[in-house]
């Protein structure tokens, strides 16, 4: 197994060592089971989105009450809904339906998809697993009074970057963290992978609008939300992803947008990889 590089940061923190003995060992067999029977194609992006890593570093366990951001084709819904048990819950958050239309490739009916999917959500839970484990669907702006305060872990994988770049429009991003803050419980966690912009590129390049966010943008805006940050890990970083100028994320793999009528520029984007991707670990402050 690939052991991450972490950097734990301040006193008292949730953990003091290698995530991997925070999650009890027979945790780790259940996890690496639901991982294991999964399909062919959900278990070829395992190598750059590293499930297994990135869920012990986040320290979810079996049991627990788990919100994931805009969980869509269920890439990881599918592990998480079978990992968590029936003595677990699974909510599929999604982003406030005013933001869809935001989207320049939205059109109406794929808009109507997405508002649609959130009530959908526990059919597609039911649809991956028969455990009776609990799920519940809705978005960062109608989180139900019932779930405020019950929520071990909030995950959100490559989520961010639309609502960082409405926020000055639209408040997204502000409502969501908010919406968060208020689901977790006192000691509840927030898991974060998002595509990495390059240290050097300026607030306005890493707005969102390419995909890519700066690591140290994305701290602030959590501490700012009341949130502290527990610890940082290299375990989804790609060095070879090194965007600059017009590059937007979705050139690489698995969309590799604008290449794939020039075989020789899809072959070398190809050979970059996915991209490369912060992963961070919050603990909700108390106000």
């Amino acid at each position: 197994m690939l052991m991450p590089r972490i950097c734990l940061l301040a006193a008292g923190l949730v953990f003091t060592s290698l995530p991997s003995t925070v999650v009890a060992e027979g945790d780790n067999v259940a996890l690496s089971a639901a991982i294991a029977t999964r399909s062919n194609e959900d278990k070829a992006r395992d190598s750059a989105r590293h499930p297994l890593e990135t869920l012990i570093f986040f320290q979810v366990k079996p049991g627990m009450t788990v919100a994931e951001g805009l969980p869509g084709g269920g890439w990881y819904t599918r592990i998480l809904a079978n990992y968590l048990g029936g003595s677990g819950a699974l909510y599929g958050v999604n982003y406030a339906e005013r933001l869809w239309p935001m989207l320049s490739y939205a059109t109406p009916e794929w808009t109507a998809k997405r508002i649609a999917a959130t009530d959908q959500f526990p059919e597609q839970v039911a649809s991956y697993t028969d455990n009776g484990i609990t799920a519940l669907g809705f978005t960062f702006e109608t989180v139900p009074a019932a779930v405020e305060g019950t929520v071990d872990r909030v995950l959100l994988i490559r989520a961010l970057h639309n609502l960082n770049r409405f926020e000055e429009g639209a408040g997204v991003r502000s409502e969501a963290l908010a919406a968060v803050h208020a689901m977790l419980k006192d000691d509840g966690m927030v898991g974060i992978v998002q595509h990495r912009a390059p240290s050097v590129a300026d607030s306005m390049w890493a707005d969102g609008s390419r995909g890519y966010l700066n690591e140290a943008a994305v701290i602030l805006m959590f501490e700012e939300a009341g949130f502290q940050l527990v610890g940082t890990s290299e375990i989804n970083a790609n060095p070879l992803d090194q965007p600059s100028g017009v590059d937007i994320v979705w050139r690489l793999s698995p969309s590799l947008r604008g290449s794939l009528e020039n075989s020789k520029e899809r072959d070398a984007l190809i050979a970059i990889g996915e991209s490369d991707r912060m992963t961070l670990l919050f603990r909700k402050a108390i106000r």
